[in-house]
């Protein structure tokens, strides 16, 4: 199940997507951390056949290392543009999860349930931000309260693999909220050849 497959989901069964990813660039939100000692890292533009879906924004420590990021906290926000409801969101997270690495059924089970109890429904102009905190867990906030929680280390990590893993199924998102202002430009990269990495793969 790739992420842009979720996409699909989301918008048929009101279920969330989890990302297929366009770079965007100034946005009129504040870009004020929600984490203490972080720093807007990347953001990107979810849509599906021209329909928007959520913004996406992550927060990084200085010296974050993006194949290393379970070992920093950090903090990433989706604000809602659609309306998604929290049974299908942690459905299709465990499956992306499982992309990372084996989780036996009964522990899949129990982390659905778990992530299902810490989210909300989300309506169009939410706010939903998990920070991430290693060794664990992550906490789930919504417009500026905390809504709940999964207080379990190996799931924080692999939650958080859904967009920054090395095995996510959509290596352009991760590009884009790690690292979007390195390399060549989209310019020099279209002159040799090579599509942005912002771009939907897949």
């Amino acid at each position: 199940m790739t992420i842009k497959r979720i996409a699909v989901s989301a918008l048929l069964t009101g279920a969330t997507a989890v990302f297929s990813i366009y770079s965007y660039g100034n946005t009129p939100e504040s870009a004020e951390s929600p984490l203490p000692g972080t720093r807007l890292a990347g953001q990107g533009l979810l849509r599906y056949f021209g329909f928007e879906v959520y913004r996406a924004r992550l927060w990084v420590p200085p010296g974050f290392e993006a194949d290393d990021y379970a070992a920093h906290p950090l903090a990433l926000e989706l604000a809602y543009l659609r309306d998604f409801s929290a049974e299908p969101i942690a459905r299709r997270s465990l499956q992306e999860m499982q992309r990372q690495e084996f989780i036996a059924p009964a522990q899949a089970e129990r982390w659905q349930q778990a992530l299902q109890a810490a989210l909300p429904d989300v309506k169009k102009g939410d706010r939903l931000t998990g920070v991430y905190r290693p060794g664990a867990g992550v906490v789930f906030w919504m417009q500026g309260r905390v809504v709940g929680e999964v207080a379990d280390a190996q799931f924080a990590r692999l939650f958080f693999g859904i967009w920054l893993s090395p095995r996510t199924s959509e290596p352009a998102l991760r590009q884009a909220l790690t690292a979007p202002r390195t390399g060549p430009t989209p310019r020099a990269r279209a002159a040799h050849g090579q599509r942005p990495t912002a771009w939907p793969t897949g």
